[in-house]
């Protein structure tokens, strides 16, 4: 595309969390083909690791990497605490403030580059947590542009929480935030517990409140979305911010966005250190055993599980619901996430009913994703609607079953309700009380052939054309996605000169 300027360099900095880490890789994927120019993604030791181990498969990539040190028990953390996972709320906390440790490296980063090229980089692209890093790029002299790895709607949610917390000026379990329209009401059990019981003089919102103020002076900001799925979201954020916001989404595999869905696309990506519960094989041939759309997929991502109590009533529910079904089962809260599961946590003798009907998959910690939502056989994804699990669902056009859990995702689940009807929210939360009457009931009706489950399936087959149009390039034609990936470029160059 833009070669005359293919010396110039973008620096990268992600949050250190999965969830970031891997869009940051796609963006910088996507940019570095489109222009040629040097991309350098900065992050700690660790985290390059975990980018570089993801990326071995595609060994031509030209993106480097640059370390930051980085001490986590020089933060009251274990050590070598590099990111969010296996994290517990309160440590989480402690994690959002020790990452601003960063600011000093990254200077040294940019000052070295400087050295090196004898001019600053063109841009530095930063996580909406690094509000910081706004002052960095001033300090030598380039801009900062910061990127929401969430949706639109999610994110100004979450900030505008953050910055305002309009559920602290009334008794009312509903209230308006600001930056949405009178139309749209929002409830106080859809708040994580830590933003519900924000009140401005906590850790929590003083971190947040500092960084968002922050970005709020760079020069836009890029967010994983796509401009035709979520209209809303994206024209109240950026009257809200007043700056550009660039939906260059969705930043999944290229192979998740191409038009033919064999049932052995083999879409997989292994995530680092991850090993599936099972080979890759096993899931595709059981899912090929089923009729299409019968399959429900449970996973609440990498960094979130669900209560003992809940595990409990989700499993009767399903049991009674008779439905086929894949589940990516982890120790229940209070429990380390990578310690053993236990049968116990299950109905007596769940497991065998399980394997014997050889109705469901059990998968203890991890599964294919992409695979398995890429299957004709899969017809909904009980999620705990983190915005990249979302994409991954409605790429496919997979309807949800939304159980959120923490940060956005309550907001999430709002909007794919009430905006988009590709969704029904099962429970919030891990402190809610579900029987398996109700998980049954919600579970058959959104994998009915008629009503609900049927309105749901064509809302999200829309979705999947929508956004496989955003990613395609035929000709002169573009779509907005790759066109706001353009835009972007041209603004900063257009910054530098």
């Amino acid at each position: 595309m833009m070669n005359s300027h293919s010396q110039e360099h973008i620096v990268m900095l992600p949050f250190l969390a999965h969830g970031h880490l891997i869009p940051f890789l796609a963006l910088a994927k996507q940019l570095q083909q489109r222009t040629g120019y040097t991309i350098t993604i900065a992050s700690t030791k660790l985290n390059i690791q975990y980018l570089r181990s993801s990326i071995s498969a595609d060994s031509d990539s030209k993106i480097l990497f640059a370390e930051l040190p980085f001490c986590s028990s020089a933060h009251d953390l274990p050590p070598n605490t590099e990111n969010t996972e296996n994290l517990s709320l309160d440590r989480i906390v402690k994690f959002f403030y020790a990452s601003q440790s960063l600011e000093y490296p990254l200077l040294r980063l940019l000052n070295d580059i400087i050295d090196q090229e004898g001019r600053t980089p063109l841009c530095i692209i930063s996580d909406i947590f690094y509000g910081w890093a706004v002052d960095v790029a001033k300090t030598v002299g380039t801009v900062n542009v910061s990127f929401s790895t969430c949706g639109a709607y999610g994110v100004l949610a979450y900030v505008s929480f953050c910055m305002n917390l309009p559920h602290r000026s009334t008794d009312s379990d509903e209230f308006l935030v600001p930056g949405f329209p009178e139309s749209v009401r929002f409830h106080r059990s859809q708040l994580h517990p830590y933003l519900r019981a924000a009140d401005g003089t906590d850790v929590w919102s003083k971190f947040m409140h500092s960084q968002f103020s922050r970005c709020l002076e760079s020069s836009g900001w890029l967010c994983n979305s796509v401009e035709e799925i979520e209209p809303l979201g994206l024209d109240l954020l950026m009257k809200y911010i007043r700056l550009p916001v660039w939906a260059i989404g969705p930043l999944l595999p290229p192979e998740a966005l191409k038009s033919s869905s064999s049932s052995h696309a083999g879409v997989s990506r292994q995530r680092a250190g991850k090993k599936p519960g099972l080979p890759l094989e096993k899931f595709l041939d059981w899912l090929d055993l089923q009729s299409p759309n019968s399959v429900l997929y449970i996973s609440f991502g990498s960094q979130n599980t669900i209560g003992a109590s809940q595990m409990m009533q989700l499993a009767i529910g399903l049991e009674e619901s008779g439905k086929s079904f894949i589940w990516v089962v982890r120790p229940p809260v209070g429990f380390y996430l990578n310690s053993e599961f236990r049968a116990e946590w299950l109905p007596e003798g769940f497991e065998e009913r399980t394997k014997q009907s050889r109705r469901g998959l059990i998968v203890r910690n991890w599964a294919p994703q992409l695979d398995i939502l890429s299957h004709k056989s899969t017809g909904a994804f009980l999620s705990h609607c983190g915005w990249n699990s979302v994409l991954e669902s409605l790429s496919q056009g997979v309807p949800i079953v939304g159980w959120p859990m923490a940060a956005e995702q309550s907001f999430n689940s709002k909007m794919l309700i009430e905006e988009m009807g590709v969704s029904v929210e099962l429970t919030r939360g891990i402190q809610s009380v579900i029987e398996a009457k109700e998980v049954k009931r919600v579970i058959e009706s959104a994998m009915d052939e008629h009503g609900k489950g049927e309105d749901m399936r064509k809302k999200a087959a829309e979705v999947k054309e929508l956004i496989k149009l955003a990613v395609r390039e035929e000709g002169e034609e573009k779509g907005s996605s790759l066109k706001a990936v353009d835009d972007f470029v041209r603004t900063v160059l257009y910054k530098r000169s």
